[in-house]
């Protein structure tokens, strides 16, 4: 294969062929840089280059393979990453621009941990600002394009990760989630995305905070996003592991999948809620999945349901949400909506941000409440099959406040914040989240969400596998 034919090759495929001496890291590099300067300018996906220091890296790594170096399972692939994590010797702005000009001095976690296993960073790629819209646009670098239809987002806030793997530029990109900033442009972009248990891969290093920040904010976490899922696979085993505080005493030991077998698995399958309904064709597209597994013998219900009512966990997401982004706002505007008897208007996440400790400790138990509610829910069942927002990927919104853009649902106008209900339901409650393709509405990818119990990443992941096999998984845009 030459370089150019690597476009479309999974993490593992090209990690292989580079170990083998079939095509050189060089080449690849050289491949991906060429393909974003020729594709990227409507996408703009990709939005600080560093070849300068990619090249010698690449031929490091080639190098290594010449001496029959022991290599790491990411050996000599170029890869981008998502402009929210720091990353050495290149500017990192998380869209914002007081840090237009921000180089930082060391990676944060997950881009050192893929660096050591031999992935070579060549660009970054864009987001809102501060990671805080499930659109990309920012006013440092502007708005990114969906590569199946440039008039819609991919997403965000990992939206230049999902177009970037859309477009053939990178086999494999890092993205951070909150509020479903993995799993809203793996849906939206085709591709593949894994939201980690809560406390798995340490997101140190990541803007918000600022740089220089220790904390590391509720909800969130880092994550693999691909175009397959053993390639999430194979980079969660990279980046999950103790942060710097704890690495001394701990370690990660992931149980397998709860099944080898498929037809062994039981399944649930929540898709309806008034509260947040999806669209018709949507929904189709997911009972095929859960059809796809009941024809392989797996049990599926769609009756199931954890001991609590999806507004319940929504409202218990959004009030959490809101402190964890708390500090992404100036006291001033704190103070404002703690003043205001009406509903604050501004970005999402606004809404409680303002709530004082005591009551966050309420939620908090709250939060913990459902959590042990889950843990009984898959005595029962090993997973549960969800949408990821209502809808395709909706056209570019940019209009201020965020909190009063509509989306269409059916033909009916609903609140833009709907987008990020399904995925507060899991990632309020710290649970691994897996999407992948289910298929195409007109010329939009959608994918499925499959969330699991705590810890238990590797049981979404093997039901994920299978939904990418069974249902043809990836498909590439046209025109790339």
């Amino acid at each position: 294969m030459a370089a150019d034919d690597f476009a479309y090759a999974t993490t593992t495929q090209t990690a292989a062929a580079v170990a083998a001496g079939e095509v050189s890291s060089r080449e690849l590099l050289e491949a991906a840089l060429a393909r974003v300067d020729r594709l990227d300018g409507p996408v703009n996906a990709v939005v600080a280059l560093d070849a300068e220091r990619a090249r010698p890296a690449a031929d490091a790594a080639d190098a290594a393979v010449a001496r029959g170096d022991e290599l790491g399972p990411l050996h000599g692939v170029p890869v981008t990453i998502k402009d929210s994590f720091q990353t050495e010797g290149l500017v990192t702005t998380s869209g914002a621009p007081a840090l237009a000009d921000f180089v930082p001095e060391r990676d944060a976690d997950p881009v050192a941990r893929y660096k050591s296993a031999g992935a070579i960073v060549f660009a970054k790629t864009n987001l809102p600002i501060f990671a805080g819209d499930a659109q990309s646009y920012n006013k440092v670098y502007g708005t990114t394009g969906n590569p199946y239809n440039i008039e819609h987002t991919p997403g965000g806030s990992s939206g230049g990760s999902g177009a970037a793997l859309a477009a053939g530029y990178t086999p494999l990109e890092l993205g951070s989630d909150i509020g479903g900033s993995i799993r809203i442009p793996s849906h939206w972009s085709g591709v593949s995305g894994h939201k980690p248990s809560y406390g798995l891969v340490s997101a140190l290093g990541q803007i918000p905070g600022m740089p220089g920040t220790l904390s590391q904010a509720d909800i969130a976490v880092a994550g693999p996003m691909a175009r397959d899922a053993d390639d999430l696979e194979m980079a969660l085993d990279v980046l999950a592991g103790p942060d710097e505080w704890n690495s001394k005493a701990y370690s990660i030991d992931l149980p397998p999948a709860r099944h080898s077998d498929i037809s062994d698995f039981r399944v649930a399958v929540w898709l309806d809620e008034e509260l947040c309904p999806i669209d018709s064709g949507y929904r189709e597209l997911l009972m095929g999945a859960a059809s796809a597994l009941e024809s392989a013998g797996a049990r599926v219900d769609t009756d199931a349901r954890p001991a609590f009512t999806f507004e319940k966990a929504v409202d218990t997401f959004l009030h959490l949400l809101s402190a964890a982004e708390a500090g992404t706002w100036t006291l001033a505007q704190l103070e404002e909506i703690a003043s205001s008897e009406g509903e604050p208007q501004g970005d999402l996440g606004i809404w409680y941000a303002a709530m004082r400790h005591r009551e966050w400790l309420s939620w908090h138990e709250r939060r913990l409440q459902q959590r042990k509610r889950w843990e009984e829910f898959f005595a029962d069942w090993d997973v549960v099959l969800l949408p990821v927002t209502p809808t395709a990927a909706i056209r570019h919104d940019h209009s201020k406040p965020a909190t009063n853009r509509r989306i269409t649902v059916n033909g009916q106008s609903r609140p833009y914040f709907d987008i990020i209900k399904w995925m507060g339901l899991t990632g309020v409650s710290w649970l691994p989240a897996t999407v992948v393709p289910v298929g195409m509405i007109g010329d939009l990818p959608v994918g499925v969400q499959i969330a699991g119990p705590f810890l238990e990443d590797r049981t979404t992941l093997a039901v994920g596998r299978f939904l990418e096999e069974a249902l043809g998984g990836f498909q590439r845009p046209d025109g790339f």
